[in-house]
């Protein structure tokens, strides 16, 4: 009896146990029972968001997203083959063999979802499954990726940017990312055994990926290919160390080219580019403009009513100042030049004669309006605000030489929008890169839609000044006659400029050689803007920028269709 009393108190004690534990699991906590229970048989997979494309000003891609594969281990099943596998895989997709061993092997205890590759080609892809499920091994499965493709190449690349395996590296790739990226989604359900099979009518959940946006900018892929391939030739045959180009339209500020060389094919970003040429040099890089800012303090002076266009100068051999004396790139000795000459001449004692009129704080006050020594803010990665001395802190020497271009520093599209302020009759209109609105990643908001319209100088002090710059591509009186482009009337101005060594401070005895102007000169269309640094040949902007102007002008006035105004040229006189 006693025996059976003890069995029956045994009985109940277990009864109870096994009593408890169900309340437990049914009642107490059984969310993270069940969880814990889906989570030893759920398989979960990543569903890609697709990138926005970067599209030109006519909706051509210049960067979009083609179809690609990831490769995926599940280490529960692919640990004890990792060596091999590795080694299989490593040879097929050529990546590192390390980093294949550790993903197949599992980075955390009880992983079931490891990336081995990212972004691999389809084809390259399938080939891959099929050669590992023809070696025996399991646990190998694949799953979309788009690839980032930019199917010109290096056009734009300077612009653009790259892609790295998981975040954007460079340009408009990582300044507009927030936009372009989109968020991925995920699908989960239920399989047999962690082998991805799904099992029918057990739950799964649904998290849809969510596409990036696409990024429209004012760039015309074809003119930015030619532009490019013009100003690479002209680098190559001066032997130059670098050259940048923009091409404006005139009345909008919209920027249809914009050309570093050397630059990078984004496809390829890191095979054969220097770390130096993954970026913008024309927003990023200094130099000093030399004489193409001779129009800017001329058409200054006009504005101001302390000169005008025949206003008559005598030009000595040389000028003294303080301790120093300013000359002229040109041998010669009592001259009599007009304002209009001196610009056709490009005479640094004549700029300096001419600004004597003003005071250091009206010269800079000027060139403020056009937008030097602050960033223009167009939305691309890295750009300088150059150098500009303040009117107050400026020396009477210095402001001589800021007259005629040098002691300050600029970037190329805050000279070509400057230019542009004398074509577009006066008024600055902010350069953009960005068709409509986009924000940035430090949250700028740029583009068409927010570009503003500053009066600088009046309509006539910027008619004068252009028709001043015509006699700059007149073959009898002015110094860069190949700058001209056949049946067109065409304003601009030359410049050559020492450049600084950033290790001493010092000129370098290397020069940076620009021509900026715009045509139609009586109607203007388009501003071009092309500065080449330090060509190892002698030459100045007319002869060595001036014919890249004159090519790109070219094409872009029959790309467009603008016809030939049939004004009359300047007759303005360079001498008295």
């Amino acid at each position: 009896m006693l025996r059976l009393r003890i069995g029956f108190v045994v009985i109940a004690m277990v009864l109870s146990f096994f009593g408890a534990r169900l309340v437990q699991l049914q009642g107490v906590d059984p969310q993270s029972y069940a969880l814990r229970a889906a989570a030893e048989g759920a398989a979960r997979v990543t569903l890609p968001a697709e990138r926005g494309d970067i599209l030109d000003r006519n909706g051509v891609p210049l960067a979009d997203s083609v179809k690609g594969k990831m490769v995926i281990a599940d280490p529960a099943l692919t640990a004890d083959s990792a060596p091999e596998l590795a080694r299989l895989l490593s040879e097929l997709l050529s990546i590192d063999y390390f980093k294949a061993l550790t993903a197949l092997e599992g980075r955390n205890e009880g992983s079931r979802y490891e990336y081995v590759a990212r972004r691999v080609p389809s084809t390259l892809a399938g080939d891959t499954l099929a050669a590992v499920e023809d070696a025996g091994f399991e646990g190998i499965r694949l799953e979309d990726d788009p690839i980032r493709a930019y199917p010109a190449g290096d056009v734009a690349a300077n612009l653009l940017g790259y892609m790295g395996t998981d975040e954007p590296l460079g340009g408009f790739e990582r300044t507009f990312d927030e936009q372009l990226a989109g968020v991925d989604g995920e699908a989960t359900w239920q399989s047999n055994s962690g082998k991805g099979v799904r099992i029918p009518l057990r739950e799964s959940t649904l998290k849809a990926a969510r596409n990036g946006e696409a990024l429209r900018t004012t760039i015309d892929r074809d003119l930015q290919w030619f532009t490019q391939k013009v100003l690479a030739q002209s680098v190559r045959q001066y032997r130059a160390e670098s050259g940048s180009a923009v091409v404006m339209d005139t009345r909008t500020g919209e920027i249809l080219a914009l050309a570093d060389v050397p630059t990078f094919d984004a496809n390829e970003p890191t095979e054969a580019a220097s770390p130096d040429d993954l970026g913008s040099r024309a927003m990023s890089d200094t130099y000093e403009p030399g004489s193409v800012a001779k129009v800017l303090t001329a058409a200054s002076l006009i504005d101001a009513g302390k000169a005008f266009p025949r206003q008559r100068f005598k030009v000595p051999p040389n000028l003294a100042r303080q301790d120093r004396v300013i000359g002229d790139w040109f041998d010669h000795g009592n001259i009599r030049l007009t304002l209009a000459g001196i610009i056709a001449k490009s005479s640094n004692i004549g700029t300096v004669l001419a600004a004597d009129a003003f005071t250091p704080v009206q010269l800079v006050d000027y060139l403020n309006r056009f937008g030097l020594g602050q960033r223009t803010n167009i939305g691309v990665r890295g750009e300088t605000a150059g150098i500009l001395t303040p009117g107050e802190a400026m020396t009477s020497q210095t402001k001589d030489r800021v007259a005629f271009g040098q002691s300050l520093s600029v970037n190329v599209v805050q000279m070509a929008a400057a230019v542009n302020t004398i074509a577009n009759g006066g008024v600055r209109v902010s350069p953009s890169v960005v068709s409509g609105t986009a924000v940035t990643d430090d949250g700028v908001t740029v583009g068409t839609d927010v570009a503003t319209r500053t009066r600088v100088v009046s309509k006539q002090a910027a008619r004068g000044t252009a028709k001043m710059m015509e006699k700059v591509v007149d073959p009898e009186d002015g110094v860069a006659p190949r700058a001209q482009v056949p049946g067109y009337l065409v304003a601009g101005k030359t410049g050559t400029a020492q450049r600084v060594d950033g290790d001493c401070g010092c000129y370098d005895g290397s020069t940076s050689v620009s021509f900026g102007g715009f045509a139609p000169a009586d109607d203007a269309r388009f501003t071009v803007y092309v500065v080449v640094h330090a060509p190892s040949v002698d030459g100045g902007g007319g002869s060595i920028a001036g014919p890249v102007f004159s090519r790109i002008m070219g094409y872009v006035l029959g790309r467009y269709g603008v016809e030939p105004t049939g004004g009359t040229p300047s007759r303005l006189p360079v001498e008295w």
